[in-house]
């Protein structure tokens, strides 16, 4: 087999492994900081897409659509925490419901504001040939870019203040209260965030997945079980579980079909989750 071709399909298993990490950090930064699974998430991602799209619309340029699609998506993500998610920790359910029926709420404002097409803002048409294969430019570039958000919430939790808080209202609850910390304040910074990275998720891709308003369900399955998969370390955990599972069913897809990919997917996914019911990093040492 050739070289070139090996290494054109591991670039391109990278970079769709890179997609599902950028895509499920978000929801990796809410469940891993405050046990709450967002089953909005992927609706979050969706509302990034519109809001990006929508700035690109009115005349903003692309890379500034990013950051205002963040911005976006953090304040709702806030409001979100205030009036729902706040009054339901500690029952998970509860939780899980609520966010559900708030996915719900949030396609079909979409469909009622966008309709079921949008138009797209199609990716830019460069590319590099490794031999005689040629690999997209952008979506490659997803792997640079899972990186650098990888590091930064990496340094976000380990290097500020806010991290700090953070790490000992979830790991110390009682004593991060006892040396004054405001959990709640905290808690609508994580979820904050949390929303935030989904909208930069669906403001990055956009290019590459138009926004559509069940565009979310695509991102959310997947996502979900990748941090399930992960485990309590859900920093690392994602990022591994992501590798594993994204660029496994990719390297299949490439040599076989999407179907037999996802089968794949889900196939390891269950195998993985048999072996280790608390996911793969229960007995790291790592925290984070």
């Amino acid at each position: 087999m050739e070289l070139n071709f090996l290494a054109t399909i591991l670039l391109s298993s990278l970079s769709s492994a890179s997609i599902l990490l950028i895509a499920t950090l978000g929801l990796a930064v809410v469940y891993g900081l405050m046990g709450v699974i967002n089953l909005a998430h992927g609706e979050f991602i969706m509302v990034g897409a519109y809001s990006a799209l929508t700035a690109t619309q009115i005349g903003l340029p692309f890379l500034l659509a990013i950051p205002f699609a963040v911005v976006t998506t953090m304040t709702i993500g806030a409001v979100v925490e205030f009036l729902i998610i706040r009054k339901l920790y500690g029952r998970l359910f509860d939780t899980m419901l609520a966010t559900w029926g708030l996915g719900m709420v949030f396609n079909q404002v979409a469909v009622l504001v966008f309709g079921t097409v949008s138009p797209g803002i199609g990716m830019p048409q460069w590319s590099f040939k490794i031999g005689d294969y040629s690999l997209a430019v952008y979506p490659t570039l997803m792997i640079f870019v899972a990186a650098v958000i990888l590091v930064f919430i990496y340094l976000l939790m380990t290097h500020t203040v806010y991290g700090m808080k953070a790490r000992a209202s979830i790991q110390q609850p009682q004593m991060a209260q006892a040396i004054g910390i405001d959990s709640s304040r905290v808690n609508t910074m994580t979820f904050a965030i949390g929303s935030g990275l989904a909208g930069l998720a669906g403001a990055i891709l956009l290019p590459i997945i138009p926004a559509t308003p069940s565009m979310g369900l695509f991102f959310a399955v997947k996502g979900f079980l990748t941090v399930v998969v992960a485990g309590p370390v859900t920093l690392t955990g994602s990022a591994l579980a992501a590798l594993g599972l994204g660029g496994g069913a990719s390297v299949t897809a490439s040599f076989m079909t999407s179907v037999v990919g996802d089968v794949f997917f889900f196939l390891v996914t269950a195998i993985l989750l048999w072996l280790y019911p608390m996911g793969i990093s229960a007995k790291w040492r790592r925290k984070l």
